[in-house]
């Protein structure tokens, strides 16, 4: 009993030295999606408090960050959202990408599928009010106009 306990807490130690890269960029990229589309201050504020942890390429992360397996799952967490939207890659998107991802993010905000419950669990400030559901879905609407 006393080894098994003993073990653990080696694995415990262990574990922590292994580290997943951390998504942190030094600037906003040229490729940004405000590089490109006309986002009005109150839409940037809301994709930056709700969506660019995970959708983009400057995740703020929480101090337990610094605790494997946590840090694990949450590196993963964000390599998961970054395959389905980028907007710091927003700019390599081709034409059928954009519009797609348009038609997706309006979906997702309209069936109240985002921020996943579990990113608000770790970040409160990240819930979007019905008010601000309703300005971005707007602004979806007014930049699908465009691209059509």
């Amino acid at each position: 009993m006393k080894k098994t306990l003993y073990f653990i807490i080696f694995l415990i130690v262990i574990i922590q030295f292994i580290r997943p890269r951390e998504n942190v960029a030094e600037q906003l990229s040229e490729n940004d999606i405000t590089a490109e589309l006309n986002v009005p201050s109150e839409i940037q504020e809301i994709l930056k408090t709700s969506c660019y942890d995970c959708h983009s390429n400057n995740t703020k992360y929480p101090w337990y960050n610094q605790v494997a397996p946590i840090s694990w799952l949450i590196a993963n967490h964000v390599n998961e959202g970054k395959k389905h939207l980028n907007f710091s890659e927003w700019k390599r998107y081709n034409f059928s990408q954009k519009k797609h991802i348009l038609d997706e993010m309006e979906e997702v905000l309209e069936n109240n599928k985002m921020p996943l419950k579990s990113y608000l669990l770790m970040y409160h400030d990240g819930k979007i009010t019905d008010q601000e559901r309703q300005y971005l879905l707007e602004w979806i609407a007014a930049e699908k106009m465009k691209i059509n």
